[in-house]
């Protein structure tokens, strides 16, 4: 089961940001930026890192909070 990333998409268009531009920004591919928001992928413990230090927010925020209706 894929549970789409929502949180990511969302903090990702507030700045206007396409995949590509995030991807650059953090140091992976888009490929993979594609993948996580589309649930397909989980990231890496240092991915998941590198895009909640970016957003200022907290992975747990990114990742988990609400994320399976808790």
């Amino acid at each position: 089961m894929t549970v789409e990333n929502a949180r990511l998409v969302s903090l990702r268009k507030s700045k206007n940001l396409t995949q590509e531009q995030l991807a650059e920004n953090v140091g992976i591919t888009q490929a993979m930026v594609a993948r996580i928001e589309s649930g397909e992928r989980d990231p890496s413990s240092s991915n998941k890192i590198k895009l909640a230090k970016f957003f200022g927010v907290t992975v747990e925020h990114l990742f988990y909070e609400n994320r399976y209706g808790e």
